[in-house]
């Protein structure tokens, strides 16, 4: 083209309007715009998605490890009942299926919490709309709209951070675990792990602590005060906020009624009669009850698993009955309270075995606040006399019999000289008259007699662990036990010779539920003495709560074998015995090991002793125990029982009258 074609050309095209060019070039501005902004938003969306989930956790590859995720080490102790004795940490309760769940307690939840939870896929779009609109008119957050689901991805996977960011990570974590279980599975996980304030998760955990009963026996009323704490479960809680709970509970009642999961009549009942704390929460009791027991609990728990085996939380039931513990507390703190002080008597202690050997009540200490030394299993002490029945049993394996006869006179073996409670020796006695008076000449006899190595082979065969020296002063009992090793003893008289040792815990459970450990079916027993001598021990026992040394220890109604003990210089005091139903040992000494002020077994243990078994055999059908009774006295006996009788009344008179 020439120079002259061009400037026509240029002339024509400055001829043509500049609408039409610019119209003509507005598709290529258009796109260059729109090119523009998709690559804003491309970078812009990566970088607001980098911000919402750049640090999003990812469920876990097994949905199942939700049921144990953030669950902190705890340990829950449980009497036999199920009753919550005691935790450390968190309370978990075991895993519940929603079939053994009342339906009205998945109905609470969902009416008050998420009312469209089986419409939605994870997130409620409705309810989000309707928070924001609440929250935007009163210029706070009001409320929140999170899903069930969205609450169970916060409360195991998210932090509690409550930000728009961690808001849409709840969103996009509730629709994936949506799409992975069902809703069903996901109601059954929110119920089992929510948190439901005073350390409870759970429903099982919260109808522990709060109602003192389990998850399917929750009434309509206990379902809707659940319901109603995970809204705030510290401030609204039951045990520091009752009234303010109770008023939600209404609230989830009248979700109920309106979701028509419950009838009008449902409602006013409910509504009018609203669920109540278990007792036990009303008058809390410390920790000094219940203390020594969760220790000892544990314990034996630790042992039987062994030490090196990681368990992060364990459910332990014991053997326990709430009803015998307190009365055993009791007992150990009226007698004490009112007597200890004046008699120099600091602590106290008490076990109780049922014939099968579960521990039924264990008082280590008067307080577990001011001392968590366990005195029934941890102390070592002098049993004195109340070792005598296991001399005599030696005896009767060595071929002696309950008539047979010694000379109660000042003795002397090896340098040793044994002398009696008092001073005074009676001359020819029996066995059997020597152990009801606990005569310390005839026991050191028939000891030596029998053999020292028979007779510390046969406490072993009782029961006492703890190697003893076969001298002649352990036939007073110079050596050392536990009171609830020896009230394992007695219990073998109680049983005819067959032993069955004590046990304290009856299961271990994980915080799901699952059994990691079970004592099983009591077995028979070992026999360990024969029936005819653990017989003859027996029947002179109960001589000894008839007329002899422990008459304050008498049961009325019910028939009782015991005897007392009491190392030198009422350093230790001590009554052990049983009845058909019970074996119960008590101790009562001092820490220190100091003197008590002339306290022997016939006296406070014998009491404390007695105000347990007439508590724990209240209401229980007496029963004779398998020894025959005791022959009915003869005329020395009632000499005998005369002299004791004024000896120890001068005894306490002396005492009274010196302060002591």
């Amino acid at each position: 083209m020439t120079i002259k074609e061009r400037a026509i050309t240029f002339r024509a095209d400055e001829s043509e309007p500049w609408r039409a060019r610019v119209l003509r070039g507005l598709p290529l501005i258009l796109a260059g715009v729109l090119l523009v902004l998709v690559a804003a938003g491309a970078v812009g969306g990566t970088i607001a998605w980098r911000w919402a989930f750049h640090d999003l956790p990812d469920l876990p590859e097994d949905i199942d490890a939700l049921w144990d995720v953030r669950m902190e080490p705890s340990v829950t102790v449980l009497a036999d009942d199920g009753t919550v004795m005691a935790v450390r940490g968190p309370l978990y309760g075991r895993r519940v299926p929603l079939e053994e769940m009342p339906a009205h307690l998945p109905q609470a939840f969902i009416a008050i919490e998420d009312r469209r939870f089986f419409e939605h896929s994870g997130v409620d779009l409705h309810g989000l709309a309707r928070s924001f609109w609440v929250n935007l008119r009163a210029g706070r957050t009001v409320q929140g709209g999170s899903t069930l689901t969205m609450q169970l991805v916060k409360n195991l996977v998210l932090t509690p951070e409550r930000s728009l960011r961690r808001k849409l990570q709840e969103i996009r974590l509730a629709r994936q675990l949506e799409r992975r279980i069902s809703k069903q599975e996901i109601l059954e996980l929110y119920l089992n792990r929510v948190y439901l304030g005073e350390q409870a998760y759970g429903v099982e955990a919260a109808a522990r602590r709060y109602f003192q009963t389990t998850t399917s026996e929750l009434t309509l009323q206990e379902a809707a005060l659940l319901a109603a704490l995970p809204k705030a479960p510290t401030r609204l809680a039951p045990t520091e906020n009752m009234e303010a709970a109770l008023a939600r509970a209404r609230l989830v009642l009248s979700a109920m009624l309106e979701e028509e999961f419950i009838d009008p009549i449902a409602y006013m009942t409910a509504a009018t009669i609203p669920a109540e704390l278990a007792q036990a929460l009303l008058a809390p009791e410390d920790a000094q009850i219940w203390g020594h027991v969760f220790d000892a609990a544990v314990a034996e728990a630790l042992a039987i698993l062994g030490a090196d085996r990681a368990i992060p939380d364990l459910v332990i039931t014991t053997t326990i009955d709430p009803a015998l513990q307190r009365a055993a507390h009791g007992a150990v703190n009226a007698v004490l309270d009112a007597q200890g002080e004046a008699r120099q008597a600091g602590e106290g202690a008490l076990a109780a075995l049922a014939p099968d050997g579960r521990v039924r009540a264990l008082v280590g200490g008067r307080d577990y606040r001011q001392s968590q030394f366990n005195r029934a299993t941890q102390a070592l002490r002098q049993p004195g006399s109340a070792f005598k029945p296991v001399v005599y049993a030696a005896a009767f394996e060595a071929g002696m019999d309950p008539a047979t006869t010694f000379n109660d006179e000042p003795i002397d073996i090896d340098g040793w000289s044994p002398v009696n409670f008092g001073g005074r020796f009676l001359g020819r006695i029996t066995i059997a008259d020597a152990l009801k008076r606990s005569v310390n000449t005839v026991a050191a006899q028939a000891g030596v007699r029998a053999g020292m190595d028979n007779v510390t082979a046969l406490a072993a065969r009782l029961g006492l662990s703890r190697p003893m020296l076969p001298v002649p002063a352990m036939t007073l009992g110079a050596g050392e036990v536990t009171l609830l090793e020896l009230t394992g003893v007695y219990s073998v008289f109680a049983r005819d010779g067959l032993r069955r040792d004590p046990y304290l815990v009856r299961e271990i459970r994980s915080a799901r539920g699952e059994l990691i450990w079970e004592a099983g079916r009591a077995a028979p027993g070992e026999e360990v003495l024969s029936v005819e001598h653990a017989r003859w021990v027996s029947t002179m026992m109960q001589s000894v709560i008839l007329d002899g040394t422990g008459t304050r220890a008498r049961i009325p109604g019910h028939t009782a074998a015991g005897k007392t003990g009491t190392s030198q210089n009422s350093r230790d005091a001590w009554f052990v015995g049983y009845t058909a139903h019970l074996t119960a040992g008590v101790w009562v000494g001092n820490d220190d090991d100091t003197p008590m002020q002339g306290v022997t077994g016939g006296q406070l243990p014998a009491e404390i002793w007695n105000r347990f078994m007439v508590a724990a055999h209240e209401g229980v059908e007496p029963a004779d125990l398998s020894a025959p009774a005791p022959r009915r006295r003869s005329a020395r006996d009632e000499q005998l029982a005369a002299f004791y009788s004024s000896l120890s009344a001068r005894f306490d008179a002396e005492l009274d009258a010196s302060g002591g």
